[in-house]
């Protein structure tokens, strides 16, 4: 822990990642109580293993038609906004089974993403770390655009705030109180798609779910007020973030597991501390 402290005050790209597990518990603590709230996580989870396609896309064109200005984030902001809307018009308007169109999805844009990633000349060690994370190789660049998403969800939420916890806990009735549910509901898919892409640096694509409501679990055993385990969440996120990326440092460990398994064992134990503070209450 010494160790990580020292450098911490000497080493930018140590900094950077700091940095950059606030910035996406920011989002991921808004984001996710809707995520929660809504019980749209298993639509989360397909948007966010539908952006290793356009990851692997725009790798692939980037190394093989020489265009180093696409970033493979741009691809995963496309990719993620697109299945979002396309998941949330399945989920609004078709007829078949949404869960089988859903899974449809999800395994198309991996699959897609691992034929991309298969195809790009070179070995794509970037695109592994956005697939297990890797907080420690987040750019600037990447600081910035995490922050600027950071601040259209708070501004989003702030102005929307009424009418989206309204279609989180009642759609119906939302509608009577002239609430659009449909352009509220794809509002919040969107918001959920951008946290997912700027939270995947952090914990990877295949964990990004969890940081996404396992703060949200634990904030919402102690308050009730969406705006209350949106702030608990946030606190939270950051605390796991910070001291994953400690307990990681030293033994090089891959960070965003250890941020994982840590707010894993506190869900736990705070469904435990609940459970006896209920038998000894009765």
């Amino acid at each position: 822990m010494s160790t990580f402290i020292k450098d911490l005050f000497e080493l930018p790209f140590l900094q950077n990642a700091v940095l950059a597990g606030i910035l996406c518990s920011i989002g991921s603590g808004i984001v996710g109580t809707y995520v929660v709230l809504r019980r749209i996580t298993y639509i989360a989870a397909a948007i966010s293993h539908c952006v290793l396609g356009g990851l692997g896309a725009a790798r692939y064109f980037s190394v093989v038609y020489n265009l180093p200005w696409l970033k493979p984030v741009y691809g995963a902001v496309i990719t993620a906004l697109l299945s979002a809307l396309i998941i949330g018009w399945i989920s609004l308007k078709a007829k078949e089974r949404e869960d089988s169109i859903i899974s449809a999805l999800w395994a198309v844009g991996m699959s897609m993403g691992v034929l991309f990633i298969y195809k790009t000349p070179g070995y794509n060690e970037d695109l592994m770390n956005y697939l297990f994370g890797n907080i420690l190789m987040v750019s600037s660049e990447e600081l910035y655009l995490i922050a600027g998403l950071d601040v259209l969800t708070i501004i989003l939420t702030s102005v929307f705030y009424k009418q989206t916890v309204a279609v989180c806990f009642d759609e119906e009735y939302a509608r009577t109180r002239g609430v659009n549910v449909e352009f509220y509901y794809l509002l919040m898919l969107c918001m959920t798609a951008l946290t997912v892409v700027l939270t995947v640096n952090v914990v990877g694509i295949i964990m990004v779910i969890a940081l996404l409501t396992l703060p949200v679990a634990i904030s919402s055993k102690f308050f009730n007020r969406v705006w209350k385990i949106m702030l608990g969440a946030t606190v939270l996120g950051i605390i796991f973030t910070s001291t994953g990326l400690m307990v990681s440092y030293e033994p090089n460990l891959p960070s965003g597991a250890v941020t994982i398994v840590i707010a894993g064992v506190v869900y736990l134990l705070t469904i435990l501390f609940t459970l006896f503070k209920k038998r000894k209450v009765s």
